[in-house]
């Protein structure tokens, strides 16, 4: 997601997204986590980004342990939708080969390293 800050500031997209976050607190509208809120207040109002820019799936499928590989040409946003998220399979030991270009930014694996 690319949001221009200015016109997020301006629209006072924070109170809007929240506002639809007490709604699901109280009424349980939506699944799926973080994004319907988003699709709630923007509404179609979007523009589409090449899909070469976005590499998404990486978290393919915890449970049959399905990696997908990068794919070819330039990227600018690893997505790990789905349920196969790095931090989970890098602490449980079965990491997927991308897996390893996040762990850089996992503020707490070097502790869980010194605990072992």
């Amino acid at each position: 997601m690319v949001m221009d800050l200015m016109t997020w500031r301006r629209e006072d997209y924070v109170a809007k997204i929240e506002k639809w976050m007490e709604v699901q607190k109280e009424e349980r509208i939506y699944e799926l986590g973080s994004l319907p809120p988003f699709l709630l207040v923007f509404a179609g109002d979007v523009a589409e980004i090449d899909h070469r820019w976005n590499q998404h799936g990486l978290g393919g499928n915890n449970r049959v342990r399905s990696c997908r590989p990068l794919h070819p040409g330039p990227i600018s946003l690893l997505h790990w939708s789905g349920k196969g998220k790095p931090w989970v399979r890098l602490d449980a030991g079965e990491p997927c080969p991308v897996d390893e270009l996040w762990a850089p930014y996992d503020l707490h694996r070097h502790s869980k390293q010194r605990a072992l």
